[in-house]
């Protein structure tokens, strides 16, 4: 087991990474294990709400800048740049039909059981959480996608690697550009937020943070 110590020096070493040293490739597997990090990561009710396209294409990169005003030179020096895409309704809609097909291909669940769990969550959404209202469903799927986003970021730094996630675009507008040219249904997917990986090129300034006993009660 890795001891704490380790871990909080890959929390100190994790930092935004405003600019990468382009010359730096992240290895083909080291990369494949910061994306199972992303694949293991926990969900609600486990549905993975969650669809990632690493983009290594200099003219996508390059049509990204036009709405992505917080991407620019992570785009042009990033090792590699992720898009973390939220699931809309047609794949978490209580009613629809991909749930239960993904209770029994994917989590394996018996008929019994799957219509057990689509009852809870059918509750939950309708009624606990209020999720019938198409951009409650959406924010809710983008707030699971934000737990991958933490783990990559983390095992990245426990890797030596930098990273920087990224909600400095237009919503509307990326979503326009992803269906034109990276053929994202906007019907099913909208972008959650964007994260670049690579090696630093400048050393970061010293971290910043509250005291813990300004940020935790004990009671």
């Amino acid at each position: 087991m890795i001891d704490p110590q380790s871990i909080k020096e890959a929390l100190h070493f994790r930092h935004a990474c405003k600019e990468f040293d382009a010359s730096q490739q992240i290895p083909a597997p080291t990369f494949a294990c910061i994306l199972e990090a992303a694949r293991l990561s926990p969900s609600s009710f486990g549905f993975e709400p969650w669809h990632f396209i690493v983009v290594q294409d200099k003219t996508l990169r390059e049509r990204l800048k036009q709405h992505a005003w917080g991407a620019p030179l992570k785009l042009d020096t990033a090792s590699h740049f992720v898009l973390c895409l939220a699931m809309k309704s047609p794949f978490l809609d209580a009613d629809g039909a991909y749930l239960p097909k993904f209770m029994r291909e994917v989590q394996h669940h018996p008929d019994d059981v799957a219509k057990m769990r689509l009852g809870f969550y059918k509750q939950f959404q309708q009624s606990d959480f209020d999720l019938t209202d198409e951009r409650k469903l959406f924010d809710w799927a983008s707030k699971q996608c934000y737990l991958p986003l933490a783990n990559m970021m983390t095992v990245a730094a426990m890797l030596g690697i930098d990273s920087c996630p990224i909600e400095g675009f237009k919503q509307k507008e990326t979503d326009a550009l992803l269906a034109e040219h990276f053929e994202v249904d906007l019907q099913a997917y909208g972008l959650a937020y964007m994260v670049a990986f690579g090696y630093r090129k400048h050393a970061p300034k010293a971290k910043t943070r509250r005291d813990l006993s300004q940020m935790v009660s004990w009671k």
